[in-house]
């Protein structure tokens, strides 16, 4: 497995990363030993970094995790996040940034994951009522004392980028991007890289679209957040099944999986990117190692670029309400 380095202050990281929120909640259907398994045989094939929340199944993911490295936690980059606050049945409670929220969030964490440190926190989402300059100032604090290692961001807009920077330095950005989400090229990539921040894409298969295995509406399981995607929905999952025709075509000509080539076109981006695909399953993850391994020539940028240019996808990555959480 390929290393890469994310931000200037040491955080070495496998090329891939694992996301484990599916094992735990949001997209259906849950096996907590094929779970463990997966994160095992990540960490055997040299996938390090491992990513978690406190609001994935309230809790459950972290515990998850905790569990799958329980005696191996030094083979592991662990990275967490704060800041979307859940009651016990699920139901959503906003947004905290407050500096005594972050560390009682950290304490719960450590709890539940089973260590004395984080190797990456992250605020999950930002707080618009509450100073970053606050947020990143309690952040910096659990570095000084040991419990974290670095810092992240997940969703912030390029002045929050800059003013967080200013106080304490931001090893890693998450936010969504993929071939069907690029709107982080205009300005938010460029930033990172004048700032020196790694940039850890989510959702780098589309939410599971652009691996080909999504065919239809009803492929997704009732309990499946997706199905209130707007990508999903309507008209617009016929016209977004179009676009992964197109790479599956690409994909197809190049002898790999349309999941592989869209990681390795996002791979091929920078030396600075760490995809993060999340699954469930060992089959799909070593699928996805296998993309560490493509090489994309000029004249298969310039067919995915043909095929899967900036606004491909038809509609908005999250809900109205979801929306008004990002870019922030």
């Amino acid at each position: 497995m390929q290393k890469r380095m994310l931000g200037k202050e040491g955080l070495e990281v496998s090329a891939l990363g694992l996301g484990c929120m599916g094992m735990s909640d949001f997209y259906g259907g849950r096996d907590e030993a094929e779970s463990i398994s997966t994160i095992h045989r990540a960490l055997e094939l040299g996938v390090t970094l491992l990513d978690t929340a406190d609001m994935y199944g309230v809790g459950a993911n972290e515990e998850l995790v905790g569990q799958a490295v329980k005696g191996r936690r030094y083979d592991a980059a662990i990275a967490t996040k704060f800041g979307i606050r859940r009651a016990e049945d699920g139901s959503r409670l906003g947004v905290s940034g407050r500096p005594d929220y972050v560390r009682a969030a950290c304490e719960a964490s450590l709890r539940r994951l089973g260590t004395d440190h984080i190797d990456l926190y992250y605020q999950h989402r930002v707080d618009p009522d509450t100073p970053i300059e606050e947020t990143v100032g309690a952040m910096a604090e659990l570095v000084k004392e040991g419990k974290v290692r670095f810092l992240g961001l997940s969703e912030a807009a390029p002045d929050t980028i800059r003013r967080a920077s200013a106080v304490h330095p931001i090893s890693a950005l998450q936010t969504e991007y993929s071939l069907w989400s690029r709107d982080v090229e205009d300005e938010i990539l460029p930033l990172c890289r004048e700032l020196g921040i790694g940039f850890v894409p989510y959702s780098p298969l589309g939410r599971g679209f652009l691996t080909g295995q999504i065919q239809a509406f009803d492929d997704l399981p009732q309990d499946d957040y997706r199905r209130h995607s707007p990508r999903f929905q309507g008209e617009n999952f016929g016209r977004n099944l179009e676009l992964v025709d197109r790479v599956r075509d690409i994909a197809a000509a190049k002898g790999c999986r349309p999941s592989q080539l869209a990681l390795a076109w996002l791979l091929s981006q920078g030396d600075d990117i760490v995809p993060i695909p999340g699954t469930k399953r060992r089959s799909y993850l070593e699928e996805n190692i296998g993309a560490v391994h493509i090489g994309l020539t000029d004249e298969d940028r310039s067919r995915i670029e043909e095929v899967a240019p900036r606004g491909a996808a038809h509609g908005e990555r999250y809900a109205e309400d979801g929306m008004k959480t990002v870019n922030l």
